[in-house]
């Protein structure tokens, strides 16, 4: 008994990322290692070595650790959160229990709107799955609260609400640390078409500019630091200068922060605290697969979380297609961790419809590339639903299926009077094969 329990203080004052350095598996990548079938050690060296994160926060209660990086499954985030206009708890509730029915492996709370604490506790305690925020977010609007002004903000502010999100279980946080005066600089040089479409970005570059001053998180990146190990937050590296249109994609700008967060990745391995980066938005195809090497080339293998990317500016009302498609070049490529994006991306705050078409379309994409990366078990379930096919047994199709009440809708929407689909009906091609070859056909 006296053995468990100095383990159990070790590994609750230690992060993963010092567990894994020091040679231990903890629960976590025990769970980690069970849910992709692999070798525990395996995921214990991708911790250790910062090419894996198990963002999962010991205050939060109930969380299923989630692994990202390395040699694991392609994982999924769905962004979920109020607006200033609209967006109340229940209706965040709902979005995230859509989310995670549909297959996310993470949820981050973006809300801007309401009781935005309260809003992310209720989060936190209806999650299994790991949480992420972005508080410049919540120290932004607080600001606006006590002085009418975002720029208002202190240094001070903004740390108490890293810290006060930590305290409540927050597993993963998205800080904007490259944006710094030099990215400004390029910024300026650089002569884009949409400027700065990041939120958190434009929070930042807003209050440096008023104020004449270093980004914050930059400039005491060790008081960040130090919360994150507390609490062993991981630490989601912002691409506050991420493109928000084709045509500024793999700029100056860009590249002058991702060289910038390569550098943190380091400190912050050097601190015992996970990190991973953040993505650019809107690429073109064939400037994907090369943003991918670069981010792990200058970030040391760090894993790679990307919003999309989305391949072209003109499908508003699609752009869940649109960052699918972007989602599986990028996958394939080496990125880790997809953000999905809504059919409302651009237009609105996404409902609970949104989000499911969200999350089904980022994970095919996922799924995509976890076949064409060798991902252990991701071709099993492909072969499962050819077999499937071929026995014509539409019930097994449907519960194979990323969407199963979807499938069965859609078969079953036309009757038909043989065993094929009502697609070919009489001439179904591999039922009339089957009869030929003499190969029994299994029925449902």
């Amino acid at each position: 008994m006296a053995e468990a329990l100095v383990l159990f203080f070790w590994e609750a004052t230690m992060t993963q990322l010092e567990l894994a350095r020091e040679g231990a598996i903890s629960a976590q990548m025990e769970a980690v290692a069970e849910a992709e079938q692999v070798n525990p050690e395996a995921v214990r060296e991708g911790v250790a070595s910062g090419a894996i994160v198990i963002p999962a926060n010991p205050v939060h209660a109930g969380l299923h650790p989630c692994g990202i990086g390395r040699g694991l499954s392609t994982k999924v985030n769905a962004n979920i959160g109020t607006s200033s206009d609209f967006g109340d708890i229940n209706s965040e509730i709902n979005k995230l229990r859509v989310a995670v029915d549909f297959g996310a492996h993470a949820v981050m709370d973006l809300s801007t709107g309401g009781d935005i604490p309260g809003i992310r506790r209720a989060v936190i305690a209806a999650s299994a799955a790991p949480v992420g925020t972005v508080p410049i977010y919540q120290a932004g609007i607080e600001a606006i609260e006590r002085h009418d002004a975002i720029v208002k903000m202190t240094a001070d502010d903004l740390f108490a609400v890293i810290e006060e999100q930590a305290r409540d279980g927050v597993d993963f946080i998205t800080v904007h640390c490259g944006v710094t005066q030099s990215a400004i600089a390029r910024l300026r040089q650089q002569g884009r078409v949409t400027d700065v479409v990041s939120r958190g970005g434009a929070f930042l570059i807003g209050w440096m500019l008023y104020n004449e001053r270093e980004n914050p998180l930059y400039e005491q990146y060790d008081r960040l630091l130090e919360i994150a190990r507390e609490y062993d937050v991981t630490l989601s590296l912002g691409d506050g200068m991420r493109p928000g249109c084709l045509a500024d994609a793999t700029d100056r700008a860009q590249v002058e922060e991702l060289v910038t967060l390569g550098e943190l990745v380091q400190r912050a391995r050097q601190a015992g605290v996970q990190a991973m980066v953040e993505g650019p938005g809107h690429l073109p195809l064939n400037q994907i697969e090369a943003n991918v090497r670069l981010q792990k080339s200058l970030c040391q293998d760090a894993p790679f979380y990307v919003l999309g990317p989305l391949v072209t500016d003109v499908a508003a009302g699609y752009d869940h297609i649109t960052g699918a498609i972007g989602g599986a070049v990028a996958a394939a490529a080496g990125a880790d961790f997809l953000c999905y994006v809504t059919p409302s991306e651009h237009l609105g705050l996404p409902d609970a419809d949104d989000v499911k078409l969200g999350v089904i379309a980022s994970r095919i994409a996922a799924h995509a590339a976890d076949i064409a990366k060798g991902v252990s078990r991701a071709g099993d379930w492909d072969m499962k639903m050819s077999l499937a096919r071929k026995g014509l047994d539409w019930a097994e199709q449907a519960r194979l299926s990323i969407d199963p009440e979807r499938s069965w809708k859609v078969h079953s929407r036309h009757a038909t009077a043989g065993l094929a689909c009502s697609m070919c009906g009489a001439f179904c091609a591999m039922d009339l094969v089957s009869q030929n070859l003499g190969i029994k056909t299994t029925r449902c």
